[in-house]
């Protein structure tokens, strides 16, 4: 084949594929865009087998009331779940052999069933969301907590319970400790993850803390309770700070001049993030001491003679507060020392 004519088929081949891969890409979106308005993959279609709950109302009558008012009696009405299985059944499966033969075998309980095993029940509708994605790969899975631990399927109607404050907080820190309304949670959310995160609960009580206890934010403000890629199951899949830089947006970059500890370890290098004594969340009571665990040989002989050596120059009284000088610790776009 002449040179000529290879360009030729190399030109036709390449334009077929990526005819072949834009119609794919086109297919692909158009699928996307219709999962958004379809019910979730574990719905099924209503057969002869399903009874309804009402039905299921007749000899569970207090379930039935306690389920009746939260989110999940409510698919019914949703336009994407028409001729879908809704109710008791979607999660406990068929019902009419149970209520036929009268046999608690012939219908699924979550009894004696582990945590991981409810989970993939709960996952058949709630998987593919991006909340949810990654529970499989999150630390509450591995070590098996499963979703009815922290949400109630049957939830009581509990009615007014919001706590008197003359502080403005967010719904779900408003709450009595006992109780919550929102994503059927069985209490209100610092107090769940309190109760296995008990290390937390001292931290978030030192005088310098977020304020999640107070209601101003929420675990889940920074922290996915369903698992993530990060450490700590951290909310933001873009670097273990983005949840810190979602609020200290001025801390954030990039800069010309990058601080080595914050590009290399992170905020965690020098702040505590629930709670700490010191200002500013710091490890340490002074800031010269923090800047002296990495500065502890000279200060750079840039200041028109050679320093002496050693911390004992940088603790000198006209060099011993850091931060006078050194006002942009996080990262400067003029200075490489972080003047300014």
């Amino acid at each position: 084949m002449s040179a000529r004519k290879s360009f030729k088929f190399a030109v036709l081949l390449g334009s077929l594929v990526a005819v072949m891969l834009w119609l794919g890409f086109s297919s692909q979106s158009s699928s996307v865009l219709a999962t958004k308005s379809d019910p979730p993959t574990g719905s099924k279609p209503v057969s002869g087998e399903y009874v309804g709950s009402e039905v299921c109302k007749d000899c569970h009558e207090d379930q039935f009331k306690n389920y009746n008012h939260t989110p999940h009696a409510k698919l019914a009405t949703v336009s994407s779940w028409k001729d879908k299985v809704t109710g008791c059944e979607t999660c406990h499966g068929p019902g009419k052999a149970h209520v036929e033969e009268a046999d608690p075998k012939k219908i699924i309980s979550f009894k004696n069933k582990g945590q991981k095993e409810i989970s993939e029940t709960c996952l058949g509708c709630h998987a593919g969301r991006e909340e949810h994605n990654n529970f499989r790969r999150g630390e509450h899975w591995r070590n098996d907590i499963g979703c009815t631990q922290c949400h109630a399927a049957h939830s009581p109607e509990v009615g007014k319970n919001k706590a008197s404050s003359i502080a403005f907080v967010s719904t779900p820190n408003s709450e009595k400790p006992g109780f919550a309304t929102e994503k059927m949670l069985v209490k209100s959310e610092p107090q769940l993850c309190i109760q296995c995160h008990g290390e937390t609960k001292h931290q978030f009580n030192q005088p310098f803390h977020h304020k999640v206890l107070e209601g101003a934010m929420l675990c889940s403000d920074c922290h996915n309770a369903h698992g993530g890629f990060e450490t700590k199951q951290a909310r933001l899949a873009t670097g273990a700070d983005a949840a810190c830089l979602k609020c200290h947006t001025d801390k954030q970059g990039p800069f010309a001049y990058e601080h080595a500890p914050v590009k290399t370890e992170g905020c965690v290098a020098c702040h505590t993030p629930h709670g700490s004594p010191n200002a500013r969340l710091l490890k340490t009571s002074a800031v010269s001491q923090l800047c002296l665990e990495c500065h502890s040989r000279d200060h750079d002989g840039g200041v028109g003679a050679e320093p002496p050596g050693g911390p004992g120059h940088n603790l000198a009284v006209q060099y011993r507060d850091c931060t006078a000088c050194h006002v942009k610790i996080h990262g400067s776009h003029t200075s490489h020392v972080f003047f300014r």
